[in-house]
């Protein structure tokens, strides 16, 4: 019988990480194939309807499906230090979509992989939290891969990977951040709950700042729907890929230890990559491939440096 659930368990387990893989991946592919290859070159607009399908998608599932308890928020303060926080992701998930125009994923992922360099980072200048010697060496590799990728990417951008690092550090400032604004035991929210308050808000913050910046990308994007009639599609689908994401990412958080994901989002990083560059054939040197494995190296080494020295 306990052999029986644990197999059942373990079957469970395995297909959410699957599935988490597959929306991962997934939309970050579908951010590159929609803006490199069919002309669709409104990274803040395609946020949007990111954020338009978080909203609602968050709601149906923690309201009507229950997946996760409803947190109501408690005052204005709280309100505003969510409104913060959906600030500082859209930064992130905006300037990581516009870096997907101009590099291809496997090196945005390379530059990805530094997110626990700016988190240590930011820690520290925020909170004054420090950690051991041992940890922040582990670091060294860690930015010494990217600049070694930098210098053997063969499409290397440098807008792109401005946009690139600043997202990257956007993602990391926000980690930290939340954990400063929502410390206190009433304050704090589960993944989901946050999503569901940030969606909306990033949708008033991104529709403005679409109109602005991408002027006529409705005109723009019906035109391009006549030429390729799978885009829409392919918008829905993606935009529905980029909630499912965050929801596979709180289940399986809620079903394994800190460990195992922490092990499997730094597999997931590599698999993206071989995948992406299977698909797409961007060029790749041996001095890029060495880089973004030393980083991963940093990376896993600085996890496990963090373990021992809690």
């Amino acid at each position: 019988m306990l052999s029986g659930q644990l197999e059942k368990k373990g079957f469970f387990i395995a297909t959410l990480v699957i599935f988490w893989y597959s929306s991962n991946i997934g939309v970050l592919l579908l951010n590159k194939l929609l803006l490199s290859n069919y002309g669709f070159r409104y990274p803040i607009f395609l946020t949007m309807c990111h954020m338009t399908a978080c909203a609602v998608l968050s709601y149906v599932s923690i309201v009507f499906l229950k997946i996760a308890p409803f947190q109501r928020i408690k005052s204005r303060s709280q309100f505003l230090r969510i409104s913060t926080l959906s600030v500082v992701f859209c930064g992130s998930v905006v300037g990581g979509n516009i870096s997907l125009r101009y590099l291809p994923v496997s090196f945005n992922q390379a530059v990805g992989a530094t997110t626990p360099f700016f988190t240590a980072l930011f820690a520290y200048l925020m909170t004054r939290k420090q950690e051991a010697w041992a940890t922040y060496g582990c670091l060294v590799p860690v930015v010494t891969g990217v600049i070694i990728a930098s210098g053997g990417e063969p499409s290397f951008h440098l807008y792109g990977f401005i946009m690139c690092i600043g997202a990257t550090a956007a993602r990391a400032f926000k980690s930290v951040l939340q954990g400063v604004l929502l410390s206190s035991e009433g304050e704090k929210m589960n993944s989901m709950n946050l999503l569901l308050y940030m969606s909306p808000i990033a949708v008033v913050v991104l529709l403005p700042a679409a109109l602005v910046m991408e002027p006529n990308v409705i005109e723009v994007t019906a035109t391009i729907a006549t030429e390729h009639r799978y885009l829409g599609l392919l918008i829905l689908i993606n935009s529905a890929m980029a909630y499912g994401a965050n929801l596979l990412n709180f289940l399986v958080t809620k079903h394994t230890s800190a460990l195992t994901l922490q092990v499997l989002g730094n597999a997931k990083g590599a698999v993206a990559v071989v995948i992406s560059i299977l698909i797409f054939q961007n060029p790749v040197t041996f001095i890029g491939i060495a880089g973004y494995t030393m980083t991963v190296m940093g990376v896993v080494a600085y996890g496990e440096s963090k373990r021992r020295h809690k």
